[in-house]
């Protein structure tokens, strides 16, 4: 894995073989950041990372200034290779936690402008996330979810989608708050 932008740019990763991991792609990565870094001012963002795996996303997020990302993922090898990197290269903004990433959307109370979901592409309840992101009110007013998915599974008919981008077998959907129709079902 290939660090994109900021202080560790074009800094490698060999992540620990044995993780159960799929990274995003650079070209996709280097294409959500691109939208990214020109939408949120990162110095006052708050992230959210599910699924964080290799840490690929919320590293990038770090290493670009991020004010805050919370690494998620409920592989205990995936959380300590995050946290060691943390160490290694001084990211204190990285705070890790292992759980289960619907569990946690289930009791979670903290907004953030940002969550990103990449989660495995095999795993059935991938449309669960937005649903549950949105029911629980977990993004600021301005907040987006990204989840990343194969292509072939559209989630164009969930509350709060926004547009999608295709990147080859992958593909980012955009949720957010805007509607008041969503607004209305979280007062």
């Amino acid at each position: 894995m290939r660090i994109i932008g900021g202080k560790l740019k074009g800094r490698q990763f060999n992540a620990p073989k044995n993780l159960p991991v799929r990274p995003t792609t650079d070209m996709a990565k280097e294409a959500l950041f691109n939208i990214l870094y020109n939408t949120y001012d990162f110095e006052e963002c708050h992230v959210l990372d599910l699924f964080s795996g290799t840490g690929s996303i919320c590293i990038e997020f770090a290493s670009r200034g991020i004010k805050q990302v919370t690494a998620l993922d409920k592989h205990p090898g995936c959380i300590a290779w995050i946290k060691s990197v943390a160490e290694k290269y001084d990211l204190p903004q990285i705070e890790t936690l292992k759980a289960d990433t619907f569990k946690f959307l289930e009791q979670c109370s903290t907004k953030y402008e940002l969550i990103f979901a990449d989660p495995p592409y095999d795993l059935p309840n991938i449309p669960m996330i937005p649903e549950l992101v949105i029911k629980n009110n977990l993004l600021t007013p301005n907040g987006t979810l990204i989840v990343e998915h194969p292509t072939f599974l559209k989630l164009n008919q969930q509350l709060g989608f926004k547009e999608v981008r295709k990147y080859g077998n992958s593909s980012f959907s955009f949720f957010n708050l805007e509607d008041e129709e969503i607004r209305k079902t979280n007062l």
